[in-house]
């Protein structure tokens, strides 16, 4: 294949933004966003979800645009946008359409057009598809052609990157998968799988996520029975994982646009075809429950200091998951309206998400400093960032009240010293 296939990347977050930077190291890239602000914020060297340094932006070959016309004709378009769920939890894939549409004005024939979205089987074919035509003109299969690359991108992993990891890829036509596992392979030093078609390659995605929803589910829950008994599941698992195969998942809140999503989908595809998916729902139930859970238990600790109505609480974290801006699908939220609607006041502080994102989705005003705060009855440490983990106990000093509640969600302070007039609790 030609180095000098001209590739277009479409959407340029989490998944996008990577992907194109490292294509961009062996092909004429130019990646595009129908968000002006963002297009703006990456010429001049500033990614907000902080996957890609500045000097690498800077650095890049790449180009940026908001506008259709300068991805006119080119070889290959990669399809990056968001597959989110609507108010009913149903697959909403009205930006897999929008881009097709875009794509679909732009593209000549012979173009391959690449799909990453997480989506369910037969989405690609049967709905991106048309799309394409209907748009273009073209004939699906002989004027262009699809393929299939699910995105593994782990928002905040500096490990497991796009250029490290292994690519799954299929393609229309074995000629178009040859093609996908050439591009590919150049991008990454993890290998190539070629899946059997498009639709095995978008079921393995969606059961990549689904998966690993249901393993933190059967956490959550059995976080919940100890909770009961008068254990930590911390310790629980401390314990039960020095057993060789026994599978290390960690209790906590759910979301982001991935795990807290997909199966959803999968649930949606399952359902059309007559066929109830109790495990996967099931689990979904759980998991979307425990924001709430978490509320109750620490409104039942500050109870028994006769704490309840006008309480201060500061809450440590807002975002989906540590160290990254996400605030998309954030569950933390879950537990702030929990506990107000019992009449507790809560502040929250954020090491790294967006103020003005913070208010928008979720009407909330962060602390923008932790300097000179009042002292608080409780803190909730909801989302690990390093800041956050990095306490002392100097720092609950300069934040707590004596006597004051210590709630660790994610159990990030298990090891450190508090003194003994504090209290504790976590899952």
């Amino acid at each position: 294949m030609s180095e000098q296939l001209r590739v277009a990347v479409i959407g340029l977050g989490y998944v996008g933004l990577p992907l194109a930077v490292n294509l961009a190291r062996h092909y004429p890239v130019t990646g595009i966003d129908i968000d002006k602000r963002r297009i703006a914020e990456l010429k001049a060297g500033d990614d907000r979800t902080r996957e890609i340094e500045h000097e690498r932006l800077t650095a890049t070959t790449m180009g940026f645009t908001s506008e259709a016309s300068d991805i006119r004709g080119f070889d290959i378009y990669i399809v990056t946008v968001p597959t989110p769920v609507d108010a009913d939890n149903q697959p909403d894939l009205a930006a897999v359409k929008g881009a097709s549409r875009l794509v679909g004005g732009v593209m000549g024939k012979g173009a391959i057009v690449v799909y990453e979205s997480t989506v369910y089987p037969g989405v690609t074919e049967d709905i991106a598809g048309p799309e394409l035509e209907a748009a273009s003109g073209l004939k699906c299969g002989v004027d262009f052609f699809l393929g299939y690359s699910p995105e593994r991108i782990n928002p905040g992993d500096k490990e497991h990157t796009v250029d490290r990891i292994t690519k799954v890829v299929a393609g229309q036509t074995p000629a178009v998968a040859a093609t996908l596992a050439e591009m590919y392979g150049k991008l990454t030093t993890g290998g190539v799988f070629m899946a059997r078609d498009i639709r095995t390659a978008e079921a393995a995605k969606v059961i990549e996520n689904c998966q690993r929803d249901i393993n933190i589910a059967f956490i959550n829950e059995v976080a919940t029975i100890f909770q009961k008994m008068g254990l930590s599941v911390y310790d629980v698992l401390e314990a039960a994982g020095t057993k060789w195969n026994f599978l290390k998942f960690s209790p906590g809140l759910v979301g982001g646009h991935c795990i807290g999503v997909d199966p959803f989908y999968l649930a949606h595809a399952a359902t059309a075809m007559g066929h109830h998916p109790e495990i996967i729902l099931a689990g979904r139930r759980i998991n979307d429950q425990m924001g709430g859970y978490v509320a109750e238990c620490i409104a039942r600790e500050m109870a028994k200091q006769g704490k309840g109505a006008g309480t201060r609480v500061l809450m440590l974290g807002l975002t989906f998951k540590e160290n990254v801006p996400d605030l998309r699908n954030s569950h933390v939220i879950d537990i702030v309206k929990g506990l107000r609607d019992r009449g507790f006041r809560i502040d929250v502080h954020d090491a790294f998400a967006d103020p003005e994102e913070a208010k928008a989705i979720f009407g909330i005003a962060l602390r923008q400093t932790l300097e000179a705060a009042e002292p608080y009855d409780c803190i909730i440490g909801a989302v690990p960032h390093e800041p956050y983990v990095a306490f002392t106990a100097e720092t609950f000093r300069a934040l707590l009240g004596d006597r004051g509640l210590v709630a660790d969600v994610k159990g990030m302070w298990r090891g450190l010293a508090l003194p003994d007039t504090y209290r504790r609790w976590q899952l």
